[in-house]
């Protein structure tokens, strides 16, 4: 460790705020205007954290100021972090992206002397011309990935092009944990979004008719049972209250 003055960057948030169209997924961009930094290329809404803020307020708050929208604090998910260096200035900065898939109100311009366009853009067919730092969190987002480096090169372009440089270096996770002995796993997504529910989940047991090599007595379901794992006398009664959504069995230890 040197002796001399510690090496400190500057964070960004940027906010993937995603819905379910008719193409896919799609996310909210809007095209920066004005005498700013990337004027005329597609960006995320995004921005600098204010003095004393953390990074969930201010994702929140660029989000109301540039878009309109109102979003609750659980409602905004880490995604995806980019340690980016631009082509001209030399300084590096973090970028933080969190999705948001649940908020309040109409996506519109609110800040035209820096944005004059906002749309929905399927993940799978973003526009063209993009800042690429920005399209460098996008493509780990896509990719499942948790972090990106994207050191651009002095004379390099500060737009994403399709046959151009890509200096994107994608960055996997760790490993997930090994599967207990006689349990299984379920796919990362619905890992995600099942312990966001009812919280951590040490074991999943698999009970289904179909890999047992039986049949269910009803049609419809075979084939299609999953394991539910049990979390407890707590949420079986909310889940009572709340309705049950699977169709099958199964149990959890922590």
């Amino acid at each position: 460790m040197s002796g001399g003055p510690r090496h400190t960057v500057p964070v960004d948030v940027h906010l993937v705020l995603r819905r379910d169209g008719g193409r896919g997924a799609e996310v909210l961009l809007s095209r920066r205007a004005g005498p700013v930094y990337a004027t005329g290329l597609w960006h995320l809404p995004s921005g600098h954290l204010d003095p004393d803020e953390d990074m969930v307020e201010a994702v929140i708050r660029e989000a109301r100021e540039e878009t309109g929208v109102l979003i609750a604090a659980p409602d905004v998910t880490a995604a995806v972090t980019v340690h980016h260096r631009p082509p001209r200035g030399g300084n590096s900065r973090i970028g933080v992206f969190f999705e948001v898939r649940r908020w309040t109100g109409l996506p519109r311009v609110r800040e035209p002397d820096r944005c004059d366009g906002m749309g929905w853009y399927p993940l799978g067919a973003l526009p063209e011309p993009m800042v690429a730092y920005c399209r460098a969190g996008l493509d780990a987002y896509r990719a499942g990935l948790p972090a990106a480096v994207h050191f651009q090169q002095p004379g390099d372009l500060i737009e994403y092009t399709a046959d151009g440089i890509d200096r994107t270096r994608l960055l996997p996770g760790p490993p997930p944990p090994p599967h207990p002995p006689g349990g299984t796993d379920l796919p990362h997504p619905l890992r995600v979004f099942a312990e966001r529910a009812v919280g951590w989940i040490a074991q999943v047991v698999d009970f289904s008719w179909a890999r047992a090599g039986k049949r269910h007595r009803g049609l419809r379901f075979h084939e299609r049972e999953v394991a539910v794992p049990d979390v407890g006398a707590g949420a079986r009664a909310q889940g009572r209250a709340g309705g049950n959504c699977g169709g099958g069995s199964g149990r959890s230890s922590a």
